[in-house]
């Protein structure tokens, strides 16, 4: 059995210590939070500590902490076996080279109150050697039925796409609602749309699945909406409506 540690505490830390306590082929041995409280309620499941100082010696230590202190962090770790962080968008090679240099990028968006099944989340692994890729695959496979090899390059590139199909959907979806929430409709009739729209991709490209008046060069409708925006909501519509209509000259 693989033994872990996980340090952190936030988002991606939460959802992976309920994935690792769940898998039969990893030991979840220890859980560091710098803040002791947040990671209170583990202390009947797991060793918890809100020092570096007092890390139990494992195979795999995940970092999964905010990207802007990942290799300020690595570099007060003396540890022995696997390190590895969570970032989609930091490099392997931020990690102190003392360690046993990895990646382990499950790619989600996670909410803590919000549950997932981890059998469906990818992972992308990156390794400074195949020893430590190996050791990095077990553990996934252990959680994870989707895992991938990406490199840094290939992972940047992944994180950017990432943040087009989820954060900027996501805050168009905010914009959907508030206008929705402004004339009391409730933002649930677009539910199915929004479902329909996600799972129509799974079959046909995302370019074949467009539709609506600026693919269509629905001038009319187009102006029509834009007379009903704020001038922020506008920028955003125009841009949006203009890369389509470029996209299907």
């Amino acid at each position: 059995m693989i033994r872990v540690s996980i340090l952190g505490s936030g988002n991606v830390a939460t959802h992976l210590i309920n994935a690792f306590l769940k898998a039969d082929a990893v030991e979840l041995v220890q859980v560091y939070s710098r803040t002791i409280g947040a990671i209170e309620h583990l202390k009947n499941d797991v060793q918890i500590t809100d020092t570096t100082q007092n890390l139990i010696p494992v195979d795999v230590t995940i970092i999964a902490i905010s990207d802007d202190t990942i290799a300020e962090f690595s570099n007060q770790l003396n540890i022995k076996g696997v390190v590895a962080h969570t970032s989609g968008s930091v490099s392997i090679t931020d990690l102190n080279d003392s360690l046993s240099k990895g990646v382990f990028y499950p790619l989600q968006t996670f909410s803590k109150d919000k549950g997932v099944d981890f059998s469906e989340i990818p992972i992308c692994l990156e390794a400074e050697n195949n020893e430590t890729l190996n050791i990095l695959k077990k553990i996934a496979s252990a959680i994870s039925d989707k895992v991938y090899e990406v490199n840094s390059i290939q992972r940047e590139k992944l994180h950017l796409a990432a943040v087009f199909v989820n954060n900027f959907t996501n805050h168009l979806y905010q914009i959907g609602n508030s206008i929705c929430d402004e004339h009391k409709i409730p933002f649930e009739i677009l539910h199915p749309l929004i479902k329909e729209t996600a799972c129509k991709i799974k079959e046909i490209s995302p370019k074949d699945a467009q539709t609506g008046p600026a693919k269509r060069k629905d001038f009319k409708t187009i102006d029509k909406h834009l007379n009903q925006l704020s001038e922020q909501e506008k920028k955003i519509y125009t841009i949006l409506t203009n890369s389509i209509s470029k996209t299907y000259q």
